[in-house]
């Protein structure tokens, strides 16, 4: 008989891994590790701060983020550069601008995203729940191990509702982007939590040389409107944006999708030097088609955009305010940002129809409401030692969150029992400090070292589940890069990284499906570590490519279910992987781009089951055609394979490769007035967004139910037209 995959939705996060004797030992060890940084970084300061090192001084180059692209209001920002340093610590690390990322059609604002190499942002529900993430052979789910920020606040949520790390961009309006800084690996010092695989930093504009106003009308009622504008204010600009948005999409069951999204920014100065306050707000609702089963669709009970429970669905909101300080000499480079956010969401799935209750079905809610606060500062240190230029970066990342948590058994949305219901508040430090050195004018090395301290308080309405739990962990990063040999370089890199587990997880003593059931706490804190060998050229004029070899391992760990609200042990596993990047510059009004990815993905321990990774993807490749210049025709068409995934360990089942071209084509005029017609799923390939095999139960069938793989299919051709104007 074949075993089958767990349930996807209750194998969250078992890609990393934790030796328990290990973190015993290093706990104790973080308070040395923060007083080592500290020691460190205060006489660099008194050194790096004289005079004579401020004279010496190295002055970073500004990076363009301009393209010229029409069919986005980006390139309408009046700021051609974002202040920022070109990144150049690791093959894979790259800047792109807003005018890149707008220059595809995009169905969702998770697939703004879709720009990093080897990323594959999909989904399995409906439009208001977080996106699932795909990359360098890992099977993400709603965020895990990558991490995302948005003008500094983090996206990605710990001890959530849902999952851990749970990273719900659909608050986004990729038309405001300025630039997203791409990383990926455990190799830099000011990455903490949540980044292991990746993570992508993205900031806003922050004003526009003309106000924008559009609506896009298409098809399965999608219906969007937009409008940006910005004015003069004092010593500064006041920016702001307002979306509202709805869809019901293909499927039998709507999604009446109803979303509204604001923004207001007033800044001053420049990112480098000056401050912005931003204020965002975010509300939507939406009914969900889930993953279903095959045997479903095959049998005639559905069709293959039908449901198997009308009743799922969610509501979900968010709102913050941040702010960030930057000041800049010669010498020196400070930065502050703090933010609040206050969130919630509410969730109803059911994956396994009438498995655990035969007669109520197996629909349940989770909820999530909290309030975090946080603060992120750093000062970077330019200077000379002798002949040698040195850079010093110091930085402080803290967070608080304070979380009210539920998980309920429900039918229709009606309750009908609570699972477990908690108050949770979790606290996090992190302090780091990095050195890079340019020993001559080919050779230089980045030294970097985070030490990082947790803390949690778990209420639960199950006493014996309540408590507290702390950890602390050192994470040491290295880097050296040769170069530039005719317009290359050669990077080199290895570093730790870590993972925070749900903090009720790490309290937990008995099953609350069952107290009699006694249960392992997992660890707050997990060890990852990283390690590539890479090349960046420009030889070829126009042409900017880049090759990286990366390996990624994660130890055993226990792990915190969220739909079942238990621990559940994973296996260690590693990853060894290839990326190839191109993006080139034909003329002036052409460019082409193509990324390949491929990954091995394994457990390393032995197990009769297999030593497949359930839904880690081998490959991924994209391709891309911008055309077009500032008035006229212009377009563009995205080509993006995502390959076959094993379903379960021994990789007996597998799921089906998907290729969709999605396609641009507009005419601007010179009035600013532009016409811009989308085509997604160009060639209207079916097959699946998503696919899992696990065991699930139709009315009818046996009690123990069935094994089968359940999917949520890919939507049809669909065509959205934009009308737009510039003023």
């Amino acid at each position: 008989m074949i075993r089958p995959a767990r349930l996807p939705e209750r194998v969250r996060g078992r890609r990393l891994k934790f030796n328990k004797c290990v973190a015993s030992r290093r706990k104790g060890r973080a308070a040395t590790v923060v007083f080592e940084i500290s020691s460190i970084t205060t006489i660099g300061l008194a050194i790096l701060h004289s005079p004579a090192a401020a004279q010496r001084a190295v002055v970073l180059p500004e990076i363009a983020v301009s393209s010229g692209t029409q069919g986005t209001p980006s390139g309408s920002s009046s700021s051609s550069t974002t202040g920022e340093p070109q990144p150049d610590n690791a093959a894979s690390e790259e800047r792109v601008s807003g005018d890149q990322i707008n220059s595809m059609p995009i169905a969702r604002p998770g697939e703004a995203l879709e720009i990093t190499p080897g990323l594959v942002v999909t989904q399995h529900s409906g439009e208001g729940k977080a996106n699932q993430y795909f990359l360098r052979g890992f099977n993400l789910d709603h965020g895990t191990d990558l991490a995302i920020t948005v003008d500094g606040m983090p996206v990605n949520m710990r001890t959530h509702g849902h999952g851990q790390g749970y990273a719900d961009i659909n608050f986004l309006i990729p038309e405001l982007i300025s630039s997203m800084l791409i990383r990926k690996g455990p190799y830099f010092a000011d990455l903490g939590d949540f980044s292991s695989a990746g993570a992508l930093d993205i900031d806003y504009a922050r004003r526009f040389q003309k106000n924008f106003v559009g609506a896009t009308y298409g098809s399965f009622g999608y219906q969007r409107g937009l409008a940006i504008g910005s004015t003069p204010l004092g010593d500064g600009t006041l920016l702001s944006a307002l979306e509202v948005h709805g869809y019901d999409g293909p499927w039998d069951v709507p999604d009446k999708v109803h979303k509204i999204n604001g923004v207001v920014r007033y800044s001053q100065g420049t990112i480098s030097d000056g401050f912005t306050l931003t204020g965002m707000a975010y509300s939507n609702r939406w009914t969900a088609t889930d993953q279903v089963a095959q045997r479903a669709i095959d049998n005639g009970v559905i069709g293959r955009f039908g449901s198997l429970d009308p009743t799922d669905g969610g509501r979900s909101s968010r709102y913050s305010l941040s702010t960030r300080w930057s000041r800049s000499t010669a010498a020196t480079q400070s930065k502050v940002e703090a933010y609040a956010i206050n969130s919630s969401m509410t969730l109803f799935n059911n994956f396994t129809y009438f498995l655990d209750d035969p007669v109520n079905g197996d629909q349940f809610s989770q909820t999530d409401r909290r309030t975090l606060m946080g603060l992120n500062a750093s000062h970077l240190m330019k200077g000379r030692i002798g002949d040698v230029e040195t850079e010093n970066l110091i930085g402080i990342q803290t967070r608080y969150d304070d979380i009210h948590l539920g998980l309920f058994k429900t039918a229709q949305r009606m309750t009908l029992s609570t699972v477990r219901d908690d108050a949770v508040r979790e606290g996090s430090v992190g302090i780091y400090g990095q050195n890079t050195t340019r020993w001559t004018d080919w050779f230089r090395t980045i030294v970097g070292l985070r030490g990082d301290f947790y803390g949690a308080r778990v209420n639960s309405d199950i006493p014996e589940n309540s408590g507290s739990a702390s950890a602390g962990i050192g994470s040491p990063k290295v880097g050296v890069v040769f170069g530039p040999f005719a317009k290359t370089e050669i990077f080199l890199n290895a570093g730790m990284g870590l993972h925070s587990n749900d903090a009720r997880g790490s309290t937990i003593t008995v099953d609350p499906n069952d107290p009699a059931l006694p249960l392992q706490k997992s660890p707050l804190l997990v060890r990852s570590r990283g390690a590539e060998v890479g090349i960046k050229s420009n030889a070829i004029q126009g042409l900017e490519s880049s090759v990286a070899l990366f390996m990624l391992n994660f130890d055993s760990e226990l792990l915190f279910v969220g739909d079942a609200g238990t621990t559940e042990a994973s296996r260690p596993s590693r990853r060894v992987g290839i990326e190839w990047t191109n993006r080139y510059a034909v003329t002036p009004w052409l460019s082409l781009d193509l990324d390949l990815a491929f990954t091995r993905a394994r457990f390393t321990n032995d197990d009769p089951a297999g030593n497949f990774i359930p839904g880690a993807p081998d490959a991924v490749v994209s391709a891309g055609l911008v055309f077009g210049k500032d008035t006229g025709w212009y377009g563009s068409a995205k080509l993006r394979y995502f390959g076959p995934r094993p379903l379960n360990e021994d990789d007996s089942v597998r799921s089906l490769a998907s290729t969709v071209i999605n396609a641009r084509l507009g005419y601007k005029f010179e009035n600013g007035l532009r016409v811009q017609l989308d085509a997604f799923n160009l060639f209207n390939a079916k097959t699946n967004q998503i696919e899992y095999f696990y065991t699930s139960r139709l009315p009818g069938e046996p009690l123990a139910g069935v094994d089968d793989r359940h999917v949520h299919p890919i939507e049809p051709t669909a065509v959205r037209l934009t009308l737009a104007g510039q003023f």
